[in-house]
């Protein structure tokens, strides 16, 4: 609990005020007890009218002289609420990575727009048949044709829709009014929540679950039964049936009288996944993503509060819905990097899910076929309870992995983008009508564009990064949009030897076309998911049959289910092996399983083929064998030699500065104030500092960026240097430069 002599507080939470809380001091007999969350009444605005606020921060920081600060009134008793909960939720995030209490609050607060409530209006006849049917001719008799239009209707119904009076009958609002007036009729409204689920499917019983499933909800529940709450790891190969034990898990959580938030990883996830839950459980699920427009967003919220709905299906966002009751979190493929947050606070949904849990005295289930190693560190080292899934129950074994070296395929004169094995593998498929999935590891229609002759490689003026050709030879910036059309001749020597490494999913449609004609493809990318529904579309006529081939970036490879796959061919496996991160051999391992459970998930046989210019390398190796223990023994002795996450902690620090020297001077004073905790720790909980220095991408948008990094073996460590920068940069009132952390990263 945080001493201070300070409480930031918002009044009443009418969320547009979300942007600013009031600061009181706190009584000497409050001090100590008062804490982020908690319900108190202040006096409020010119006469000092007693109003109930919540306390956002306590703080030892005064924002103004302290005769004009008023003092706490008291303290509510017993206002544990969902709103309090959400701001020791907000309190915890500001505290753990380190952002503003406002960035903390707006995550996890749904900020009311101004959004109307939608409205159902209905017309109702107050007149007998007879009376409206007369009144009818002497309209048709008048030639007032609008009135006779809605009489007509009325003859036949007591009751119309709004809409369609005025919309296909074209009457217009004056028109009703004058009718309302005379008596004629009545005009009521109703408000109702926007339901973004518009899903027609019949409702099913779940299946029987095997004896390794029904162990799991078994334990999970009896636990819970008992009182006994902690997180539970399900690591269970792709087809074992993960989300069917969620199903029963939660079907157990209804039947209690409780409530459960399903995160899973990506938008393109939530159509297949929803289905599965809305023939459970009908129209008691509801979902949340990014798709969604402001109201129905708050609609969300609205009906979850008022208990209208027991489950909610989303990514990391579908924590924050306001659940009174409860009982259960499931994060299905919890190693997926979308579940850390890129903007302030840089949370992550796990260990968010972990606190919430606390908070709400709830379960928590992580599931996931290749779990993040922190996950899976902390099952070994029993912080979490491991079930193991290791049978596949959709039928058909895993399938068979074949490796092709993409060096030898060069050395034997083939240039396709297609290695011959995986040609033959493919003719045979279009021969027997079955379908293929071709996974890329990246996006776009190219890489980046050099001369052959110089080396020279063409980059965005304003960011510290190499354009992407486009279709029709456009360079642009992925990162600020800055686009410039391909030139003639190499701007450093003149060559005409200027070209890109073409190898994206365009290009390799295109290839297909040409290698196989009359092929049936669909392409699914960042480019061509834009739109709201395109996800939809696109698996949807996959999965009837509507082509032949898949092609597509990692969006193609996590947790869909299509059993007349029966090859996969990935085509750039070590592309992720490249990055200039810690983690790039985790996530190589996870895509190629990932890509490899797609196949042979029907009952005929499936087949893989991992192309690779590397395929001595580890990752590979393990990940063909589908071995994901070996993978992990290997993996984190790694991480232990270089004391990365799990084996140890890390911090950047990220300084922005719109003047380059500035940013450089402020970032080297930050690494001073970090390198006199380093001093200050013992010898074995010695923090590291590395840095200052420039960022891996050192400019974007013309904004100037450096690093800084702490490695420690204690989480305790990091936040005492964080506390520590943000004492020296608040009083600096910075304007032109930039703060952030990021825990973990």
């Amino acid at each position: 609990m945080t001493k201070g002599k300070y409480a930031n507080i918002i009044i009443d939470i009418s969320h547009e005020k979300v942007d600013r809380p009031f600061q009181y001091k706190i009584p000497e007999e409050m001090q100590g007890r008062l804490e982020a969350g908690m319900c108190v009444q202040i006096p409020f605005g010119t006469g000092s009218r007693l109003r109930q606020g919540y306390v956002v921060e306590v703080t030892d920081r005064p924002q103004f002289p302290d005769e004009k600060q008023k003092f706490v009134a008291a303290i509510v008793a017993d206002s544990v609420s969902v709103k309090s909960d959400a701001i020791k939720l907000a309190a915890w995030m500001k505290e753990a990575y380190g952002s503003t209490m406002i960035a903390a609050l707006k995550t996890v607060l749904p900020v009311k727009q101004t959004v109307r409530h939608k409205e159902k209006k209905k017309i109702t006849r107050l007149l007998t048949k007879e009376e409206t049917c007369s009144l009818l001719g002497e309209c048709l008799r008048k030639h007032q044709t609008a009135r006779a239009r809605v009489l007509q209707e009325l003859c036949e119904e007591a009751e119309l829709p709004y809409e369609l009076v005025t919309g296909k009958l074209n009457v217009s609002v004056a028109v009703l009014k004058n009718l309302q007036e005379q008596g004629v009729i009545s005009i009521e409204s109703e408000s109702y929540y926007r339901n973004p689920v518009k899903l027609e499917a019949a409702r099913e019983k779940g299946r029987e679950l095997s004896r390794e499933q029904s162990l799991i909800r078994d334990s999970v529940l009896a636990d819970y039964d008992g009182g006994k709450r902690t997180v539970y790891f399900v690591h269970g190969i792709t087809g074992s049936g993960k989300t069917e034990v969620y199903l029963s898990l939660i079907e157990g959580m209804i039947k209690r009288g409780k409530q459960c938030i399903v995160l899973i990883p990506e938008i393109a996830l939530t159509y297949q996944t929803l289905l599965r839950f809305y023939k459970r459980f009908g129209d008691r699920v509801s979902v949340m993503n990014s798709t969604l427009s402001a109201g129905e967003k708050y609609d969300q919220w609205q009906r979850a509060q008022k208990g209208e709905i027991d489950v909610i299906i989303g990514p990391r966002s579908a924590l924050f819905v306001p659940f009174p009751n409860l009982g259960l979190i499931v994060m299905d493929e919890e190693h997926e990097s979308s579940y850390k947050s890129e903007t302030m606070p840089r949370y992550h949904a796990r260990e968010t899910a972990e606190y919430l849990a606390g908070l709400k005295n709830a379960s928590l289930v992580l599931g996931s076929a290749t779990p993040s190693l922190e996950a899976y560190y902390r099952a070994v080292e029993g912080k979490y309870k491991l079930f193991t899934l290791d049978r596949r129950l959709t039928g058909g074994a895993l399938a068979s992995v074949s490796i092709v070296d993409l060096r030898q395929e060069l050395r034997e004169g083939n240039r396709s983008i297609f290695s011959r094995k995986l040609q033959e593998l493919m003719e045979e498929r279009m021969g027997r009508k079955e379908q293929i999935m071709l996974f890329l590891n990246r996006r776009g229609y190219a890489g980046f564009v050099s001369c052959r002759s110089c080396g020279y490689v063409m980059k965005c003026p304003h960011c510290d990064v190499s354009l992407s050709q486009h279709l029709g030879g456009r360079l642009v910036c992925h990162y600020c949009g800055y686009e410039m059309p391909l030139p003639k001749k190499c701007p450093s020597c003149g060559s005409p030897y200027i070209l890109g490494f073409k190898a994206g999913t365009q290009q390799i449609e295109e290839q297909l076309h040409k290698r196989f004609p009359g092929m049936r493809t669909l392409r699914m990318d960042g480019d061509t998911t834009r739109t709201r529904d395109s996800y939809e579309k696109i698996l949807t006529a996959f999965a009837e049959g509507e082509a032949d081939v898949l092609v597509g970036t990692q969006m193609i490879v996590k947790g869909h289910d299509f059993p007349n796959v029966t090859l996969v061919g990935v085509l750039a496996a070590d592309l992720s092996l490249n990055d200039s991160d810690y983690r790039s051999g985790e996530r190589t391992f996870q895509l190629l399983t990932q890509a490899a459970g797609r196949a042979g998930r029907g009952t005929r046989p499936g087949e893989v083929v991992i192309q690779t210019y590397r395929p001595e390398h580890y990752s590979i190796i393990h990940a063909a064998a589908q071995d994901y223990r070996a993978f992990y023994e290997e993996e984190i002795l790694y991480r232990k030699i270089g004391a990365y996450p799990p084996a140890a902690h890390m911090m950047a620090v990220l300084v922005t500065a719109l003047d380059e020297g500035k940013g450089q001077e402020l970032s080297a004073k930050i690494a001073e104030v970090a390198k006199e905790m380093e001093k200050a720790g013992t010898q074995e909980r010695k923090a590291v500092v590395i840095g200052p220095a420039r960022a891996a991408i050192g400019k974007i948008n013309d904004i100037y960026r450096f690093v800084i990094y702490c490695k420690a073996f204690h989480y305790r460590q990091l936040t005492e240097i964080k506390d520590k920068i943000e004492q020296y940069v608040f009083p600096l009132g910075l304007r032109e430069e930039n703060v952030q952390f990021d825990f973990n990263p």
